[in-house]
């Protein structure tokens, strides 16, 4: 699932996508999917890509957090839980770096 949000993510403007197998060093989930966006026309449209292409299988996320407008949009799928930040945010939380031990499975520039 996580690659394909990974997918779901490349048909839109953000940046700097991660997959981290996370499994191993967090019990919160298996996976964190974490990309960027410019500003909060960008964030809406990610989290709603990934909600829709997922929704197209019958997968909704259990959970959802936070707004564009907020600069961080978490949507939690279980296994797999999907960070989308705004840029300045996503420098200021550093996901990446706290979660560092865990391998990255995907990386899309």
């Amino acid at each position: 699932m996580a690659l394909a949000i990974a997918d779901a993510i490349s048909e839109t403007p953000a940046a700097n996508t991660l997959v981290l197998d996370v499994h191993a060093v967090s019990p919160l989930a298996d996976f964190f999917v974490i990309c960027s966006g410019e500003n909060e026309r960008q964030l809406r449209a990610i989290s709603r890509e990934v909600g829709e292409r997922l929704a197209t299988t019958g997968i909704r996320p259990k959970r959802s957090e936070g707004t564009a407008e907020g600069g961080w949009i978490l949507l939690d799928y279980g296994d797999v839980v999907v960070h989308i930040f705004h840029e300045d945010q996503r420098t200021f939380y550093r996901l990446e770096d706290l979660w560092s031990e865990a391998p990255t499975l995907l990386s899309i520039q």
